[in-house]
């Protein structure tokens, strides 16, 4: 029995979107997977921060931001962000006993473009903060009064 070969192309086109929707959803898979990459990163660089600066070896204000700031920077460097517009900056806190500090890193991931979509978004910002306490009970910090930092 012969059969007609009408329509054995049909389809064709379909694998074609098929793969273009593919791609299409690869690339915004992995710009998403960006943002929460950056995240993390953000996340732990704060947490770094807060942490240098409650007990940082330093006599000053100045010393221990400048030593938080580092440990964020290299603590950013080691997960694989070098880029631009990171910003580190505390929040609140002196360098004082009890003080509570926070830290706040903000990185912003490039979006991913396609040609033929028009948008003002440039970039999203991935941002986190994290505090600590500076230690009561070190020695070479101001005292702002009682060591047991409040507690009940």
């Amino acid at each position: 029995m012969h059969r007609p070969e009408v329509g054995q192309v049909g389809g064709l086109e379909a694998i074609a979107f098929g793969v273009l929707v593919l791609v299409l959803g690869v690339l915004i898979v992995s710009n998403a997977w960006g943002v929460i990459d950056a995240r993390t990163a953000a996340s732990e660089a704060a947490r770094e921060a807060a942490r240098t600066y409650a007990t940082a070896p330093a006599r000053t204000d100045a010393e221990a931001d400048d030593l938080a700031q580092q440990a964020a920077v290299a603590t950013l460097h080691e997960l694989g962000w070098h880029g631009q517009g990171i910003t580190v900056r505390r929040v609140e806190g002196t360098f004082v006993r009890c003080a509570l500090v926070t830290y706040e890193v903000d990185i912003p991931v490039p979006v991913f473009r396609l040609p033929w979509v028009q948008s003002s978004v440039s970039a999203f910002r991935a941002s986190a903060s994290d505090s600590e306490r500076v230690d009561p009970y070190r020695s070479g910090v101001p005292a702002t009064g009682a060591a047991d930092c409040g507690a009940p």
